[in-house]
């Protein structure tokens, strides 16, 4: 039995229990007192875990260059499944867009073209077939950024798309959902593919998908704390790793962890990380750094839901995007 608190007060710096679930739970609204110490840092956590919050990521954040251009910004390739299948896609590149990417082209399957393109105005629409097509599509090399996973599909093709992007080694790439089903108990086989990349791997599993893809890895999934896991994840794949839930944890391959606090309960909703990996793969466009990139993408996306409130559907979180980034003073 745990007291469940309207609110927490503590001194200097919060502690690893008031941002990692079940802990996070029962503080309540947090208020963390200056008593003239260094307060970034989150107590007990010898490891060097912080506290997502805007100050950690704020300096990567980009600047529009009045003189500049929407290539400037980065494009953002972002794939679908078929006909049927293209709602997380549109979701993503959504998303992507509102995060500040300046072009985003959502490549589909030629029977889901007409389904996709009647729906989406801003982002562009590429049909290809195959992986040969898909390999020539990424030969234009203004597309520096890849999204692949939401609603792929998990077959041998969809597999082979995954590898061709993986291929694709001076690319950002984002991998969720069904990008992620290719390496589930071969996580040694994505860091092979991962090591001589020019460009960064940013991955995004729930906790079950995090599960299957470090099947046989006791020291990753075993009972250590959350950002514990999610450290040994990052070490073992060298990909940065978005480890979701609501107290999402980003760690990269140099060891740092990021730890949100608190993410709203209403973002257990369908196609709420399809949106996550759009801001993801939005931000990598536009050359934020993969560790900064995430955290800043989870940070803003519970920020949206808790602007948005009752009743939130993933349609709405992109859309509350431009009032959160204007509440931290973003152009």
């Amino acid at each position: 039995v745990a007291v469940e608190a309207d609110a927490t007060v503590t001194f200097a710096r919060a502690r690893l229990g008031h941002y990692l679930a079940p802990g996070a739970r029962h503080a309540g609204r947090l208020v963390v007192t200056d008593i003239g110490l260094d307060g970034r840092w989150l107590d007990g956590a010898d490891d060097g875990a912080v506290a997502n919050v805007p100050d950690l990521w704020r300096g990567a954040w980009p600047a529009p260059d009045p003189d500049g251009h929407k290539y400037g910004r980065g494009h953002a390739l972002v794939t679908s499944g078929g006909a049927l299948r293209t709602g997380a896609a549109r979701l993503a590149s959504r998303a992507a867009l509102r995060a500040g990417a300046g072009l985003v082209t959502l490549a589909c399957p030629a029977d889901a073209a007409p389904t996709a393109a009647a729906s989406v105005a801003a982002i562009m629409v590429e049909a290809f077939d195959g992986v040969a097509a898909f390999r020539a599509s990424l030969a234009d090399r203004r597309r520096n950024a890849l999204l692949l996973g939401p609603a792929l599909g998990t077959g041998p093709a969809e597999a082979a798309l995954v590898e061709t992007a993986l291929d694709a080694g001076d690319r950002a790439l984002a991998l969720d959902a069904d990008a992620l089903a290719p390496f589930a108990g071969r996580a040694e086989a994505l860091r092979e593919r991962i090591a001589g990349r020019a460009a960064p791997v940013v991955v995004t599993p729930h906790e079950g998908e995090f599960a299957r893809l470090f099947t046989g890895r006791p020291e990753v999934t075993g009972a250590a704390p959350k950002h514990l896991r999610a450290r040994a994840a990052a070490l073992a794949t060298g990909a940065t790793v978005l480890l979701k839930g609501p107290d999402t944890c980003v760690a990269a391959p140099d060891g740092r962890v990021s730890i949100l606090r608190g993410a709203p309960a209403s973002l257990a909703t369908a196609g709420s990380g399809d949106t996550l990996a759009g801001l993801v793969v939005g931000l990598l466009a536009q050359g934020v750094p993969a560790f900064e990139a995430a955290s800043a993408a989870a940070w803003l996306h519970a920020a949206c839901a808790r602007a948005f409130g009752p009743g939130l559907i993933a349609e709405d979180l992109a859309e509350r995007l431009p009032a959160v980034l204007r509440a931290l003073g973003r152009d």
